[in-house]
C-alpha cells in the first residue's frame, strides 16, 4: 500500500472530491522507520488528508484551491514529535513511568503495565502486593499466567494488556466488533441550518489568511491523540481552547508539546458551575472535540446529543482506545496497549528475532487517530457549510491499528536506519514559552498558499480563562 492509495482510501471514505487528490503531492519512500509496518504510508496519508482537508475548506469559504505537499522525513518526525521536544537545550521532563513495559508471566506469556498515571501505578502495585520497584514487579508478575492477570487488572480498570498474536485478537469478540467498523465514522447526529464560520472574516468575505479563522474548537483531551487533534486543527488557525479537569492527572512532556497552538482553561465538571460554564462555551463552539471513555461524558450530560441541542451545527468528535461496540468499548488504553492487545507488537517482535515483544518505533496509532480525528472534524465543518445539520465524528485507536495491519508488511523492514535528532533538526524549531525555549517539531504539511503553523506557544494547565476570545 502506497501513501497515495492510503490517502485515496480516507478521502473516499469520507466522500470527498475526487479531483481535490490532484492537488496532494507526496514525496518519501518505505521504510521510514525500523518497522515491517508501513508506519511511513501511515503518517503521509493521514497528515495529508488533513492538509487536503483544511485547504478545501479554505476554497469552500474563499473559492481558491491550493497544493497541497507532504514529505514523509516530516511526516514520521510528526508522528514522533514527543521524541524530538527540548526544553532550554536539554531534554523535556521524563515521559515514562519505570514501571511501564513488558514482563514476562508464569505461563511463558508476555504482558505490558502501562503504569504513567500515579493512581494506575498504584491501583497495580496493589493487585500484585509488591513494592513501586521493577525487579519486585517482574517477581509477582512470574507467579501469575497471563490472561488471568490481564483480566483481573482489567477488571479493577487499570491499565494493561497481554501480548497477543494477530490472529489470537482477531478470536477475540472486540476484534471482531472492530472488524464492522469503517476506519472512522462521520455521522449526522441533529438538524441545523447551513453555516459556514463567518467570525474574523474580513469585508468581502475573503476569510483573512488561514482555513480555520473563527473556527472554535473545545478540545476536552489529554495525552496525545486527542490533543494532536486539537493542535492540527490549530495550526490551520481555529482558535481551540484547551479543557481540562483540576483532579486529572497529565503528563508533563506531553503537556508542552500537545498545548502549542492552544489556550488552556480548567473546570471541574463534577460540579454544576463548571458544567455550567463548559454548557456556555459549548453553545459559542464550532468543535467539541473529547477523548474519555465512551459513555463518561454523556453521563456529565455532554454527549454528542447533548451538545447537538446545545448548539444545533456542532461538530463532536470522539477518540477513544478500542472503539465504540463490543465488550472493551470501556476498557481504558493507551496507543502502547492497543500495539500490546492487537498482534502488532507480536508481530514486530518475530520479525526482529527479538527475546521480548517489540512496540512501533512511534506512537503512530496516537498520531494517527488524532489527524483523523481532526480531518473528520473538517470534513464535517464543511458538510455542515452545505448540507447543514449537527455531526459525529468517531475515530479510536484499535481502528486505526487494524488499519495499519491491513496495509501490508516490508520485508525486512524493521533493518532500516533509525531517524536521530540530528536527521530532523530541519523539521524543528524554538519558540519561548512559560516552560522554557521550547524545541518541538513543526507541521508537517506544506500549504502553498496558507501555510500551516502554531501561533502560540505551549501552555500550562489552567493558564487562561475559560471563555472565547
Amino acid at each position: 500500500m502506497t501513501p497515495e492509495l492510503a490517502l485515496d482510501h480516507i478521502w473516499t471514505l469520507a466522500r470527498g472530491e475526487p479531483a481535490a487528490l490532484r492537488s496532494v503531492h507526496l514525496t518519501g519512500k518505505e521504510p521510514g522507520l525500523p518497522s515491517v509496518f508501513r508506519v511511513g504510508a501511515l503518517a503521509s496519508a493521514t497528515i495529508a488528508a488533513t492538509g487536503l482537508a483544511a485547504a478545501e475548506y479554505h476554497r469552500l469559504r474563499t473559492g481558491r484551491g491550493q497544493r497541497v505537499t507532504v514529505d514523509m522525513r516530516r511526516a514520521l518526525a510528526s508522528f514522533r514529535s514527543e521524541r524530538y521536544l527540548g526544553i532550554d537545550g536539554g531534554p523535556p521532563p521524563v515521559l515514562r513511568d519505570p514501571v511501564t513495559g513488558f514482563y514476562e508471566t508464569r505461563d511463558g506469556r508476555w504482558i505490558q503495565l502501562h503504569t504513567n498515571f500515579a493512581h494506575h501505578l498504584a491501583g497495580v502495585l496493589k493487585v500484585l502486593g509488591c513494592e513501586n520497584e521493577r525487579a519486585a514487579v517482574a517477581s509477582a508478575i512470574h507467579g501469575w499466567d497471563g490472561a488471568a492477570l490481564d483480566q483481573t487488572l482489567a477488571d479493577a480498570g487499570l491499565c494493561a494488556a497481554l501480548i497477543r498474536t494477530p490472529d489470537e485478537w482477531a478470536a477475540l469478540d472486540q476484534a471482531k466488533a472492530i472488524a464492522r467498523l469503517p476506519l472512522f465514522e462521520i455521522e449526522r447526529i441533529g438538524d441545523a441550518p447551513q453555516e459556514l464560520a463567518r467570525r474574523h472574516l474580513s469585508p468581502s468575505g475573503q476569510g483573512g489568511t488561514r482555513p480555520l479563522s473563527g473556527v472554535r474548537v473545545l478540545d476536552l483531551s489529554r495525552i496525545i491523540a486527542g490533543p494532536v487533534g486539537g493542535r492540527a486543527l490549530a495550526q490551520h488557525g481555529a482558535e481551540v481552547l484547551m479543557i481540562n479537569g483540576p483532579h486529572l492527572p497529565n503528563i508533563a512532556p506531553l503537556v508542552i508539546d500537545n498545548s502549542r497552538g492552544k489556550r488552556s482553561a480548567v473546570l471541574d465538571l463534577r460540579d454544576a458551575a463548571g458544567r455550567d460554564t463548559l454548557r456556555g462555551l459549548t453553545r459559542a463552539a464550532d468543535v467539541f472535540l473529547q477523548a474519555y471513555r465512551p459513555g463518561a461524558l454523556a453521563a456529565r450530560g455532554f454527549g454528542p446529543d447533548d451538545a447537538a441541542r446545545m448548539r444545533p451545527g456542532i461538530v463532536y468528535v470522539s477518540v477513544c482506545a478500542y472503539g465504540y461496540d463490543g465488550p472493551w468499548a470501556s476498557r481504558r488504553g493507551f496507543d502502547s496497549l492497543v500495539q500490546s492487545a492487537s498482534g502488532i507488537a507480536a508481530t514486530e517482535r518475530q520479525a526482529a528475532a527479538s527475546p521480548e515483544p517489540r512496540h512501533l518505533p512511534c506512537q503512530a496509532l496516537d498520531h494517527a487517530t488524532g489527524y483523523l480525528a481532526a480531518f473528520g472534524a473538517m470534513i464535517a465543518l464543511a458538510r455542515r457549510a452545505t448540507e447543514g445539520g449537527s455531526w459525529h465524528v468517531k475515530v479510536s485507536l484499535a481502528q486505526t491499528g487494524r488499519w495499519l495491519q491491513s496495509l501490508g508488511q516490508i520485508p525486512d523492514g524493521q533493518t532500516a536506519p533509525d531517524i536521530t535528532l540530528d536527521d530532523v533538526r530541519d523539521c524543528l524549531d524554538t519558540v519561548q514559552s512559560e516552560f522554557g525555549r521550547v524545541r518541538a517539531v513543526q507541521p508537517a504539511e506544506q500549504l502553498e498558499e496558507t501555510p500551516a503553523f502554531l501561533a502560540l506557544p505551549s501552555s500550562r494547565i489552567g493558564a487562561h480563562e475559560a471563555k472565547w476570545l
